[in-house]
């Protein structure tokens, strides 16, 4: 009886993990995302450009002070703290652990200079 029902819960589980590779091959093809080698045909997009109007809606999540929009570093600045938000294919990234120092660069360039 222990037995009928182990081989009823592997074929169960069986029939589980065959549908789950079937619903994530579909939401795969869905979103676009292809094997590497269907990728290697498809030309490279530039990078996304930064839309400046978005800087109307966007503030620091740690002082909650506008961001000024850095073009030559595609970064999001807050002179305020002293620190710079990457913009990665457009999206800023707002965690403040991804953020950089400014300050101490420029601190170390003084020290340097004198």
């Amino acid at each position: 009886m222990l037995s009928a029902a182990r081989g009823r819960l592997a074929s169960a589980l069986r029939q589980t993990s065959a549908a789950r590779s079937a619903v994530a091959c579909r939401c795969l093809h869905a979103s676009g995302s292809r094997p590497l080698a269907d990728r290697s045909n498809k030309t490279e997009e530039p990078p996304r450009a930064f839309d400046p109007a978005l800087l109307e809606f966007l503030v620091c999540p740690l002082s909650k002070k506008p961001l000024r929009y850095e073009a030559s570093t595609n970064e999001l600045i807050n002179e305020e703290l002293g620190i710079a938000y990457p913009i990665i294919d457009g999206i800023p990234n707002m965690i403040p652990q991804a953020a950089r120092m400014t300050h101490q660069s420029k601190k170390q360039e003084e020290v340097e200079q004198r």
